[in-house]
């Protein structure tokens, strides 16, 4: 092997290694996350943000019922949230008031 060939192929593994490690951090990061409905801001949301709008960033109002955010486990009805009938964010889409 060449110096050059050993130096590729040394950095090919090291990278696939890196690849493989990163995979599993990013899915418990993912599972310990939750939708939460009415606590987006307008243009923050992650996703569903009604009729009529595609995906993400595309609430129209802040605190949309129907527009979600992604966040920690756990935090989603402790988070305010104006326009739903607890004041905290839900689980579920809701009709804001």
């Amino acid at each position: 092997m060449t110096k050059s060939t050993a130096a590729a192929t040394l950095a090919l593994a090291l990278g696939s290694v890196l690849t493989v490690a990163a995979v599993p951090a990013f899915a418990a990061d993912t599972a310990a996350m939750e939708k939460c409905y009415g606590v987006a801001l307008k243009g923050k949301n992650d996703c569903k943000a009604g009729a009529g709008t595609t995906c993400a960033g595309t609430a129209k109002m802040d605190y949309q019922g129907d527009a979600w955010k992604m966040v920690p486990a756990g935090t989603c009805v402790q988070t305010a949230s104006p326009t739903s009938p607890t004041g905290m964010g839900q689980l579920d889409a809701f009709q804001a008031k």
